[in-house]
């Protein structure tokens, strides 16, 4: 991902997320992947958030040649959810994902995370 233009790409997110009603608290990532910490309203079921999101930021990044290497966002997804004590915890986690992901992988972190969070999962279907 374009590190120049990555906090647009939050902002324009930013605006999608307020657009469904929902309240973002952190937004964060690196090149390959990004983490949206948000409430979910009512109204919008996970599923159509989640494409609501992939699919406008899709069309806005290629549209605006800001991010001239992305072809697309993958087909899956992931979802936690946390309680609001943990609330300072994930937004900690996701503003230092830069640092965390010098020590920890993608791959290993969301396997790891499916670990912890009791979700069964079949390694040929990860990244």
């Amino acid at each position: 991902m374009a590190e120049a233009h990555c906090e647009e790409l939050y902002k324009y997110i930013w605006g999608i997320v307020k657009n469904k009603k929902c309240k973002l608290y952190r937004i964060n990532g690196i090149e390959d992947h990004i983490h949206i910490f948000s409430d979910l309203h009512p109204s919008i079921s996970l599923a159509d958030y989640i494409r609501d999101i992939k699919s406008s930021s899709s069309i806005w990044m290629k549209s605006s040649n800001l991010f001239p290497e992305f072809r697309g966002w993958q087909e899956s997804y992931g979802t936690f959810t946390y309680s609001i004590k943990e609330r300072d915890t994930v937004l900690n986690y996701v503003k230092n994902q830069k640092v965390h992901h010098k020590n920890e992988i993608f791959y290993d972190e969301y396997r790891r995370l499916l670990i912890e969070n009791g979700i069964e999962f079949d390694e040929k279907y990860l990244l």
